[in-house]
């Protein structure tokens, strides 16, 4: 007996030890980051100037995995079910992340509940655009000018219930103007009508807003951060412009299943902050039109607590619902 229980006591120790190895070992196999939208986009643009970077950091390759669906839904519902062991991720942006959850009837993950944070990389301010024909050269002056022509100032969006579509809507809500709000498929759309009038005035992310600025085709009257943006240095903020404690980014971050171990989370987390300190890499990605922005796990989560109320009341002011 007592030789059988000296052998269970070595076996336990040896499981012990094995699984404590596994754990420091992190990461000793390849990471999947999954994606809820088709390649090609800022968001497979972000995470491959990353990966890289964060494969040297890590020492395991990273694999991008793309399950596009339902505004990003699929994906995370994918990864909200995944083991909890830091070998699978999401990269998701402010929809995925604080809108979808009030624009679903029936959402098939909760942020704060199903994941926890990793880290926040970027944020995307927005430009309040409106067409040339707009007699407005100042954001104070286009406010005026709604103010006169009530219902009569149409503006733009890539989709019902997006971040082109509830920045506009909050912007109303600031000013109390009314305008009416025209949906496209696809911001593309939304801009050629907005340079050829069919719609006045338009919120959409940079660099694309400062593209068609810069060639002249629109007009920015304001950029939507707390600092200028440098695609459009000379353009003032919103609050710059007149429009106190107006202050509306999009955000990029990554998420794991929420089960994942503290260490693996903080040790995830701490790659982040080591490549997002890499000087050229805040160059490239500002030059994609992404701000560098890192925050780590804890102020990450902060953060999201913080964003989500703010999000679900733009939904449930601009009366979007999806099924």
């Amino acid at each position: 007996m007592k030789i059988s229980r000296s052998l269970q006591a070595l076996a336990c120790a040896a499981w012990l030890a094995t699984g404590l190895q596994a754990h420091a070992a992190f990461p000793d196999k390849p990471i999947k980051v999954i994606m809820g939208f088709p390649a090609g986009g800022p968001l497979d643009q972000h995470v491959r100037l990353l990966s890289d970077r964060l494969q040297a950091v890590l020492g395991q390759p990273i694999i991008v995995d793309y399950k596009p669906g339902a505004g990003g839904s699929v994906g995370a519902e994918t990864v909200a079910r995944s083991p909890a062991d830091g070998y699978t991720l999401m990269l998701a942006n402010t929809g995925v992340l604080v809108i979808n959850g009030a624009l679903y009837q029936k959402p098939s993950y909760d942020t704060l509940r199903d994941f926890v944070p990793i880290a926040r990389t970027a944020q995307q301010p927005l430009a309040l655009l409106v067409n040339n024909a707009v007699p407005a050269k100042t954001l104070g002056e286009f406010i005026a000018y709604a103010r006169k022509e009530p219902g009569k100032v149409n503006y733009g969006s890539a989709g019902n219930g997006g971040i082109s579509h509830l920045v506009p809507e909050m912007f109303k809500n600031s000013t109390g103007l009314f305008m009416v709000h025209i949906p496209y498929r696809g911001s593309a759309p939304a801009f050629t009508d907005l340079i050829g009038g069919q719609v006045q005035f338009m919120a959409e992310s940079i660099p694309q807003a400062a593209s068609y600025a810069k060639q002249g085709k629109v007009r920015a009257l304001a950029v939507t951060s707390r600092e200028r943006n440098p695609a459009l240095p000379d353009v003032p903020t919103a609050q710059e412009a007149g429009l106190k404690g107006f202050e509306v980014v999009g955000f990029y971050g990554f998420m794991a299943p929420a089960a994942t171990p503290p260490e693996v989370v903080a040790k995830l987390s701490d790659a982040f902050g080591q490549v997002m300190a890499q000087p050229d890499l805040k160059s490239r990605m500002i030059a994609q039109g992404a701000d560098p922005a890192f925050l780590g796990s804890a102020d990450f989560g902060r953060f999201l607590a913080s964003e989500t109320p703010k999000w679900r009341k733009a939904v449930k002011d601009s009366g979007a619902r999806m099924d």
